[in-house]
């Protein structure tokens, strides 16, 4: 496996993977809607592709050898409107499905497809109690139908090509994802909590999911879907006072009522104030081993306070 196709390739997990891979000796190829603002770099190329419009450079695709889908717009990047939901769904689902389509009919070295879901499949748990395994149902909300949708999206894919869907718990990182909105207030003094703050967090440190990522790339044994999530659980006020404590300093408890949240953010606020603990087993029996397991771990790597890197 030489040459790995990526969608959704320059965002936040994108660009960790693809730096990643390319540390291990991979080309790869990212799918993207706007190669004129992109330079061909050493190791990395780019190729136009648009779900919308049904357009895809075919020379490009055809030399994958394996293809890992993270197309999506932002799920926290905007308030729900209808046209905003719509927007996170297709994005998705159609995204998907037109990918699926492209890989089976022009792609024939592919060997390989790593596709994205989220723990937004599960519901509302019992806080801790029965955490939600790969085998649980989708629950019947916005986010729910729409993660269900877009793994059956990928479910097309040609019997010759290896299928795995990980389904990304919140993604903690220092330049993007849910850690800055977290961290930032803190450099001030303040210590936001969300609600009641008991709600349970299930989380992945990003150099950590791009290994898992790459994990099931090299891996010919594993199929079908998994849980990205780390193995230690915490709660959103535990995730908070790790963040103040390895910080440092004077940190103030704000607590930021769920009637608030919910004139803020509006239907946002069901995933915000939901507790979702989700089991990490499946990946860990499998043989993926966290370099950040618990959240102390990835929190002090995150801010710098020690030294890690992604192998």
């Amino acid at each position: 496996m030489k040459v790995i196709g990526i969608t959704g390739g320059t965002g936040f997990v994108g660009r960790h993977l693809t730096a990643l891979l390319i540390r291990k000796g991979y080309e790869v190829v990212v799918f993207t809607t706007r190669v004129a603002k992109r330079r061909k770099k050493q190791h990395i190329s780019y190729a136009h592709w648009n779900p919308e419009t049904k357009a895809c450079d075919l020379n490009a695709i055809k030399n994958v050898d394996a293809v890992v889908n993270l197309a999506g717009e932002g799920i926290a990047d905007k308030r729900w409107s209808e046209k905003r939901k719509k927007a996170i769904r297709d994005s998705r689902v159609h995204s998907t499905e037109f990918l699926i389509a492209q890989v089976n009919e022009h792609a024939r070295k592919c060997k390989v497809l790593v596709s994205a879901s989220a723990t937004g499949y599960y519901g509302p748990d019992n806080h801790y109690s029965n955490p939600f395994t790969e085998s649980a149902p989708p629950c019947a909300d916005f986010l729910g139908e729409t993660c269900r949708e877009w793994e059956e999206a990928s479910e097309g894919i040609s019997d010759g090509i290896r299928r795995v869907v990980l389904r990304f718990g919140i993604i903690l990182g220092k330049e993007a994802g849910a850690f800055p909105q977290f961290a930032n207030p803190q450099s001030y003094g303040v210590v936001p909590i969300l609600g009641s703050g008991g709600q349970a967090v299930s989380w992945v440190e990003i150099h950590d999911l791009v290994r898992l990522i790459s994990f099931t790339l090299e891996n010919d044994k594993l199929s079908g879907i998994y849980n990205a999530v780390a193995p230690g659980h915490v709660s959103h006020r535990e995730l908070m006072q790790t963040i103040a404590a390895v910080k440092g300093g004077i940190k103030i408890p704000v607590h930021v009522p769920s009637a608030m949240l919910k004139v803020l953010l509006g239907e946002m606020s069901v995933e915000v104030l939901k507790s979702c603990t989700v089991s990490a087993d499946k990946i860990v029996e499998a043989g993926f081993v966290f370099e950040h397991p618990d959240v102390k771990s990835a929190v002090s790597f995150i801010l710098g306070k020690r030294q890690a890197a992604a192998k």
